[in-house]
């Protein structure tokens, strides 16, 4: 099995001008491997950090939505945490029977959801 990447991205670097102030966003925590062997996207979620709360209680209960755009047929879902704000899914996600060559054009969209409504 080959190992691509094994990161952290906070969400608040990737889609939030600095020059602004801005509100939290929160932290998805995730691996991503590939094997070679069976074509297989490997992709565990590990946690969510600092999520911003979605309902009148100030929790949320959000779920990790994986597409692998540009079509959006190839879509997989974690299961969904009830009432936080810090969930841990370590949950394996796998996107099966895609060639490297396939993947190579593809790009991986992780979207935080909760019952009803988006993260936005």
């Amino acid at each position: 099995m080959a190992f691509l990447q094994n990161r952290s991205i906070s969400l608040v670097d990737m889609y939030i001008d600095n020059s602004e102030p801005s509100e939290n966003v929160g932290q998805i925590h995730f691996s991503l491997e590939y094997d070679f062997q069976n074509t297989t996207l490997i992709l565990r979620i590990i946690q969510g950090k600092e999520l911003p709360a979605k309902d009148l209680s100030g929790t949320s209960d959000p779920y990790v939505r994986v597409t692998l755009l540009p079509d959006k047929k190839h879509r997989l879902e974690t299961k969904i945490k009830r009432r936080t704000l810090n969930p841990r899914w370590n949950e394996t996600l796998y996107f099966e029977g895609f060639p490297i060559q396939k993947l190579q054009s593809r790009v991986c969209a992780l979207e935080l959801c909760a019952p009803g409504t988006r993260f936005d």
